[in-house]
């Protein structure tokens, strides 16, 4: 199966920071992990595009847009938010991540690929309409999917977040679009603290407890993602592919193994088989320890390249 790796060099460019987890390492960790494999070598490489303003004005306002380019520093680090800060570099490796999101739209639906996996950075999912924060800039899964809808004609995108921490920004651009179903597990409670307060009927969000391994995660697919994306139907399946979750990542306190990656992989590839003609794009969000990271994003990408373990 032909699955195309997006990414950039600008994206290692990107720091915020001495000691900040999400850091430059990320990508290469995974690129590491791609040569150790040998699953690299079965990928379709690609480089990332800039987003454009009509592209990134389906999702956020064009003020908005238009305050990041203005926040842009020259030198130094400019801070957004606590956690969310930007040097010289980073207004481009954001438009570089969000424009992979809509590269890789077009890469599937044009039928130049069968699914495509963006390792880029900053991540997105928890960056809301006119709000950067959580690490976010710009939110790349909202992108990829108003681009399938405006760009393609599509009328059904389903959005899969499995990142330990719930997609806040996702959710605020999307809630109640009956055009999206986003469905999302997270560490509750947890940042960003949001997520189980009477969300909307296209949100499937499904928090758990500290401690929660596969065997939870295996309850909340079956039990409720699965169903739910069956009745939806997805015409394109959106991965927010966050490998936080992993028990060796000290940033939140779930359970998972490298094995529940290319688990809940394969379950949500079936329902891309049955409704979406297999069409996958996901892009890559959280995961700051580096071993874990690399090894989860290979689980991930072997089962959407259809390689056996």
């Amino acid at each position: 199966m032909s699955v195309a790796f997006i990414t950039h060099a600008d994206c290692l460019k990107h720091e915020m920071g001495a000691h900040h987890p999400e850091r430059p390492e990320r990508l290469t960790a995974i690129e590491d992990q791609l040569i150790a494999s040998g699953v690299g070598e079965h990928l379709a490489r690609h480089e990332a595009p800039l987003a454009t303003d009509e592209q990134l004005a389906r999702v956020h306002p064009p003020e908005y847009v238009r305050a990041i380019r203005d926040a842009a520093p020259q030198r130094g680090t400019v801070h957004l938010d606590p956690d969310t800060a930007m040097n010289p570099f980073t207004l481009n490796a954001a438009l570089r991540a969000a424009g992979a999101a809509a590269f890789a739209v077009d890469l599937v639906l044009k039928k130049q690929h069968q699914a495509a996996f963006c390792a880029v950075r900053p991540p997105g999912h928890h960056a809301c309409r006119a709000r950067p924060m959580g690490f976010c800039i710009f939110n790349n899964v909202a992108v990829a999917a108003r681009h399938a809808i405006h760009e393609h004609g599509l009328e059904r995108v389903a959005i899969i977040d499995f990142d330990v921490h719930h997609g806040n920004g996702t959710e605020d651009i999307f809630e109640g679009d009956e055009r999206v179903l986003m469905a999302s597990i997270f560490q509750h409670p947890f940042y960003p603290y949001s997520g189980t307060d009477s969300p909307a009927s296209n949100m499937v969000n499904v928090p758990l407890p500290a401690g929660s391994g596969g065997r939870e995660l295996r309850k909340a697919v079956t039990d409720a993602w699965l169903p739910a994306l069956d009745e939806f139907r997805p015409e394109l399946v959106v991965f927010s592919a966050g490998f936080d979750a992993h028990a060796e990542d000290d940033m939140a306190m779930l359970r998972f193994v490298d094995s529940d990656y290319a688990w809940v992989t394969q379950q949500v590839k079936a329902v891309a088989e049955r409704h979406s003609k297999g069409r996958i794009v996901s892009m890559l969000e959280g995961g700051y320890a580096l071993s874990a990271l690399g090894r989860s994003a290979v689980q991930h990408l072997r089962v959407l390249a259809g390689l056996n373990a």
